[in-house]
């Protein structure tokens, strides 16, 4: 990997250099089909490489000079450059092609072998195991464009394409522009300027269905648009098409209102791809996303909101990254910050789902705290000095702070000048690539603000502060006097200005517990008094950041969190209430509450909340308090307390809601005793079933999952299972079940699998990982501990970037959650600081997550 890195100094120096005019690619993809039926993607060879031939001209401002252009290949037949023939073996390293003596202008021609991939990054090849058909993908982010054709591999040095490619016959084949099959070649539209990264070919036997997007513009042109959404055959059955295509539709209406700029990009197909390693891809005309979004069983709205969601974020880069694209990764918050932000505004604003707000404060701002606390937390705007950096970068600061901090901008600009200066800002560097500067200074203009404090405090200074209320009630019952005193951490010091709004709360005569005051101010510096609320009555309850205007860790004084353990379900708004069991959280994870009380409230008030997207997510931060935060000698207890609670509210929810199927999930995954395992077997068997509950073959793997990991199922009983589901899904099902057993082979086996072989395609290193660490099995783990420390830079040097990623986050001892392990962790940081800068911050980050567990353990130990 050292030689297939790029420095932002290297990438400067070649856009200073060089400017290019276009490429012309050819991909000869007819090899794709040579391989078994039963290849299936779990090790059996196929294919290797298929030929790639590019050319590209450019220019060169200082002829004579010397550059180089990126490929990543396994050979190169021929290089030409402006009609002189180069020797691959002088000008090719394996990742870079030398350039010497360029003229003004130039031509180069490379035909290269490109390798067909099993890691999700360059071009995927993946075959179905139910039916044996081949599907090819492409994935580029950041820098995986050079494993498919030579090019300029940066941001900034954007050209329009010409793409043509050769596929098995009976294949459809797309990309970016609109594309046609004459004699046997697959010829593409010229696209517009765009960057490397977002160029993509998805080839296949796909499932195709079309629609199209019809709008008259202001001027009273007629715009049409192309739509199509695609999928692999098997999953063909479960494609809810209709649903894809609405929101798409509403998503375009939208955009089209809002930012003045009709989309500039010809068709808009969507590709639901297998084995991807992302949620999904903004390429211009041509979006991937994993095919998980196509759903094999009942799911909750939630996922339905969820996809949604993603859908609209990627679209939101059509303009906010493809149409303008920021000149290097350090801006990479230019496009990711405002397709988050504008993903959530989009989806309350334009569909069905107009909690989308609740959705966004309870799970996208749990990502951005989490990451804002790590050792590895930076600025939205970060310091990327190369390309590892940037792929580690692609984190909860620059997605969900960023967006975080886009909604606060919009409450502090005003949202008429936040729209206006997008309009600007897109008609101003249209297929061009911008700086921070350049988006501050057209909302400067439209808004009057001055943003250079606003974007110092905001975008370029790191960490989360948290925001307290101190309520001084007067002789009369009334409150005397309302303040919110701001603090920071000692590593990040900065105090920030926030625009909060400020709700009293307390009981009606009914019970429920309301907001009956409400008041907007500026918290600016270490204590600021909300004068507006003086002399009202005394609160039972005070949220200081009602309604989530600003991106903060929130507190509570007494009065409030006592208030929160007895009445928290009686909190009857929605967003109110999501607000509240975030910051519960936030000081579960601060070693503030302690996780047994966590659960406790979870177990007391979960069963009442409405919306289903925070009782996913109450489970979710349940079950990681008990595993993490829980004092070990409680563990058991509080395993028995879960799954009792699970199950009572799995036979209290009504048949067939979104709830009960929630909680049969949650129950499964807190089985602990006989009974639960009993239970679970009997609702696979058939022979007692839950009024309502459909057991369908995603819910089967679900319950397998736990009977595996506690060895109530067999390696037949999970070959069985495939047998019923004998897909490519199924078969990730069963690789995770299988390697979730408790066995000291199974766990050898497994590591073996993933660490020492190459064997498993990214999707199956996966499920390997997820299976492999299980709660209930510390003992069966403790021998990987040493091993971890001992192989991981060996994997860093050796692999992909992203399975290297999969292996060093995912097989990290976080479950041998000791002293011991925190000291085996920081003597492998002491020994090896020269080690690569990006997997430094991977260990760090899992190290910061054990001490604060511990931390956690240890306030929970206390109460006990």
């Amino acid at each position: 990997m050292p030689g297939e890195n790029l420095t932002r100094d290297e990438a400067r120096e070649r856009a200073a250099l060089l400017s290019v005019d276009g490429y012309e690619v050819s991909l000869d993809l007819r090899t794709a089909t040579g391989a078994s039926a039963g290849e299936g993607g779990d090790g059996a060879e196929g294919p290797h490489t298929f030929r790639s031939v590019t050319t590209v001209r450019f220019r060169c401002t200082e002829p004579g000079a010397s550059s180089f252009a990126d490929l990543i290949a396994p050979a190169v037949t021929a290089v030409s450059l402006n009609g002189r023939d180069l020797d691959p073996g002088e000008v090719f390293d394996g990742s870079r092609l030398l350039l010497e003596d360029l003229a003004a202008d130039n031509e180069l021609i490379v035909d290269a072998q490109c390798a067909y991939s099993r890691t999700g990054e360059g071009m995927h090849r993946f075959v179905d195991p139910e039916d044996g058909e081949v599907y090819l993908y492409t994935q580029y982010e950041p820098a995986d464009a050079r494993r498919v054709y030579a090019n300029f591999e940066q941001p900034d040095l954007k050209a329009p394409y010409r793409f043509e490619v050769r596929a098995p016959e009976g294949w459809t084949v797309w990309s970016n522009g609109v594309g046609e099959l004459t004699d046997g070649v697959w010829r593409f539209a010229e696209t517009k300027p765009i960057s490397t990264y977002i160029t993509c070919v998805v080839a296949g036997p796909y499932h195709y269905v079309t629609d199209t997007y019809e709008r008259e513009l202001p001027d009273g042109t007629q715009l049409e648009i192309p739509l199509g959404a695609m999928c692999r055959k098997g999953l063909a059955p479960h494609f809810d098409a209709d649903d894809v295509f609405l929101v798409t539709k509403q998503g375009l209406d939208f955009f089209h209102d809002h930012v003045d700029y009709p989309y500039p990009f010809g068709k808009y197909d969507q590709a639901f791809v297998p084995e991807y390693n992302l949620g999904a891809m903004e390429n211009p005309g041509l979006v991937t996303f994993r095919e998980e979004f196509i759903f094999r069983g009942k799911v909750t709205q939630a996922s339905y909101e969820g996809r949604a969601n993603v859908i609209l974020h990627e679209m939101a880069h059509m303009w906010f990254g493809d149409l303008v694209t920021m000149e290097w990764w350090d801006d990479l918050w230019l496009k990711e910050s405002f397709a988050d932000f504008m993903g959530a505004f989009s989806l309350v604003g334009a569909t069905r789902f107009t909690d989308g707000w609740i959705t966004f404060a309870n799970r996208r701002k749990a990502w951005a705290y989490r990451a804002d606390q790590l050792p590895s937390t930076h600025p939205v705007t970060a310091d990327i000095r190369d390309l590892q950096d940037a792929k580690l970068n692609f984190d909860g600061i620059t997605y969900a702070k960023g967006a975080s901090v886009l909604k606060q901008l919009v409450a502090y600009v005003g949202q008429d000048a936040f729209l206006e200066g997008a309009r600007r800002y897109f008609k101003r560097h249209a297929y061009g690539n911008t700086r921070l500067g350049d988006l501050l200074s057209v909302l400067e203009e439209t808004s009057g603000r001055d943003m250079t404090a606003w974007s110092r405090a905001w975008l370029q200074t790191a960490g989360v502060n948290s925001l307290t209320p101190q309520v001084l009630l007067g002789a009369d019952g009334r409150v005397e006097e309302l303040a919110v005193v701001q603090e920071a951490a000692e590593s990040h010091p900065e105090l920030r200005p926030h625009r909060v709004a400020v709700g009293l709360y307390r009981r009606t005569p009914d019970g429920a517990l309301e907001r009956y005051a409400r008041a907007e101010t500026d918290v600016d510096g270490a204590r600021t008094v909300v004068a507006e609320l003086a002399g009202a009555e005394a609160p039972e309850l005070v949220l200081v950041n009602d309604d989530d205007l600003t991106y903060c860790k929130i507190r509570f004084d007494e009065t409030s969190l006592a208030t929160l353990r007895e009445h928290l379900g009686a909190l009857t708004d929605p967003l109110a209430r999501a607000l509240c069991w975030s910051a519960l959280w936030n000081l579960t994870r601060d070693a503030l509450l302690p996780a047994r009380e966590f659960v406790d409230l979870v177990l007391r008030f979960g069963g009442r909340e409405s919306d289903i997207g925070v009782l996913q997510m109450l489970h979710a931060w349940a079950e990681s308090a008990l595993v993490h935060y829980a004092a070990p000698a409680w563990r058991e207890t509080g395993g028995r307390l879960l799954a009792e609670g699970a199950r009572r509210e799995l036979e209290a929810a009504e048949p067939g809601s979104e709830p009960q199927l929630a909680w049969a999930r949650f129950f499964a995954r807190s089985a602990v005793a006989p009974g639960d395992f009993q239970l679970l077997q009997e609702l696979l068997s058939g022979t007692v079933t839950v009024e309502g509950l459909d057991v369908d073959q995603e819910l089967r793997w679900v319950f397998l999952e736990p009977l595996a990991a506690h060895g109530f199922a067999d390696e037949k009983a999970l070959a069985e299972e495939l047998a019923r589901d004998d897909t490519a899904s199924g078969k990730r099902h069963q690789v995770r079940c299988l390697a979730a057993r408790p066995s000291a082979e199974v766990k050898a086996r497994g590591w073996a699998r993933v660490v020492e072989s190459e064997e498993l395609s990214n999707a199956l290193v996966e499920a390997t990982i997820a299976g492999f660490a299980q709660p209930s099995q510390r003992e069966l783990l403790a021998p990987y501990a040493e091993k971890y420390f001992a192989v991981i830079e060996r994997v860093w040097e050796e692999r992909s970037i992203q399975i290297a990623l999969h292996v060093v986050r995912g097989l990290f001892p976080e479950l041998l959650d000791s002293p011991e392990t925190l000291d085996a962790t920081d003597a492998w940081l002491a020994a090896h600081e020269d080690a690569p800068p990006a997997l430094r911050r991977l260990v760090l980050e899992a190290r910061d997550d054990l001490a604060r567990a511990l931390r956690g353990q240890a306030c929970d130990a206390a109460t006990g």
